[in-house]
């Protein structure tokens, strides 16, 4: 019998016609050696097909099925009765499709409606800390299998930036979680905040990294600054050679990764030149994998599960923080201009207040009102 690979080269793939036309060719040809699937995209889905559910079950069977959340909204300051709902749904999903771990992403949802919208970051404090570990508990209990946080993409301010990576590591402490290291993601930083990689990469709990994502974007004017383009976290194009760059230089430096992630978006998929790509992106993340993982041993599952049974009450709630929020949100969607989202900023609650809002970079602020007027 082989023995397990290290590292295996893995790929985002949900019920998305585009997504998997493309992914075809690689699936039929036993190159994905593990799935990862945004099980919440199909919370709504009226029938699943049943070659998508064998699918699922081929690769949950062999212990290779990852699940990545995308609605969860971990760290708004309310507990509502969707994210109780998600909870019971991810029950019901590892009963049927038992999961390798499951991931959700940090920060918010802008909008008032819980399925849409952006996610956005929170300040840094002891409350939100508190809050984000009590998520992380309930998801745990939900699933009952190694749980895991992605880095964001998208900051306000240098510090936020260099802050992220010890938060994250403190918030999955509890649950003994893990890191998705999204390179992309991390790409923006570097790009949006003129911050060196070597500076960026030391501030992040490397050794919970487990699994490492890979993806595209896209570049953004910024009308305030003439001539700064903003990198943003699109997954609608191929990598960009410097993502695999930083795959490169970042692989050795994580003992306990497992899984390496291509992400692109199925509407950006539906020209036979894209999926060539695509599968060309693939191939050369499974080179890069396949080179690394040669020699280096893999690790059990269960280094990532809680040394303890945890203890859960009744979900924590921070009044302030969903009122900062709310209030948030509805600048960053309504305001008609960057001018005014300022001017009703410094006029609200946020000022002088722990999101520090008097720190951030005003083509940052420019962006999340272009990203919260898109998805509202």
């Amino acid at each position: 019998m082989q023995p397990e690979p290290a590292i295996l080269a893995t790929l985002a793939c949900n019920l998305d016609a585009d997504i998997l036309s493309a992914a075809l060719p690689l699936l039929a040809e036993g190159r994905v050696e593990a799935l990862e699937w945004s099980f919440d995209a199909l919370f709504w889905a009226e029938q699943v097909p049943d070659w998508f559910s064998e699918l699922l079950t081929t690769y949950s069977a062999a212990n290779r099925l990852l699940g990545h959340g995308v609605y969860f909204s971990l760290l708004s300051g309310r507990w509502t009765p969707e994210q109780q709902q998600w909870l019971e749904q991810v029950r019901q999903v590892v009963a049927q499709y038992p999961l390798a771990h499951l991931t959700e992403h940090f920060g918010f949802f802008t909008g008032q409606n819980f399925h849409s919208g952006a996610p956005l970051p929170v300040p840094y404090t002891p409350a939100t800390l508190r809050l984000g570990q009590d998520r992380l508990s309930r998801i745990y209990e939900a699933c009952r299998c190694p749980v895991g946080l992605e880095n964001l993409a998208f900051a306000y301010s240098l510090d936020e930036v260099k802050r992220h990576g010890e938060f994250l590591g403190r918030l999955l402490e509890p649950v003994n979680g893990f890191l998705i290291l999204d390179l992309h993601n991390l790409y923006c930083q570097i790009h949006n905040f003129s911050v060196s990689y070597e500076e960026l990469i030391g501030l992040y709990p490397l050794e919970r990294v487990r699994e490492i994502h890979i993806s595209g974007g896209s570049w953004e004017n910024s009308e305030l600054a003439p001539g700064r383009k903003i990198r943003r976290d699109t997954h609608d194009e191929g990598v960009p050679e410097e993502v695999f760059q930083l795959l490169e230089l970042t692989i050795p430096r994580c003992p306990r990764l497992k899984y390496v992630v291509l992400e692109q978006l199925g509407p950006s998929l539906k020209t036979e030149e894209s999926r060539i790509r695509f599968r060309h992106d693939f191939g050369r993340m499974e080179e890069v994998v396949h080179r690394h993982r040669a020699g280096r041993l893999g690790y059990a599952d269960a280094f990532f599960l809680p040394p303890q049974p945890l203890q859960t009450g009744p979900a924590l709630e921070d009044a302030q923080l969903h009122a900062h929020q709310q209030q948030l949100s509805h600048i960053l969607e309504t305001a008609p201009s960057f001018a005014e989202a300022q001017r009703q900023l410094h006029a609200s609650a946020l000022a002088s207040s722990d999101w520090k809002l008097e720190q951030w970079a005003p083509y940052m602020l420019e962006t999340a009102v272009s990203i919260a007027q898109k998805w509202k």
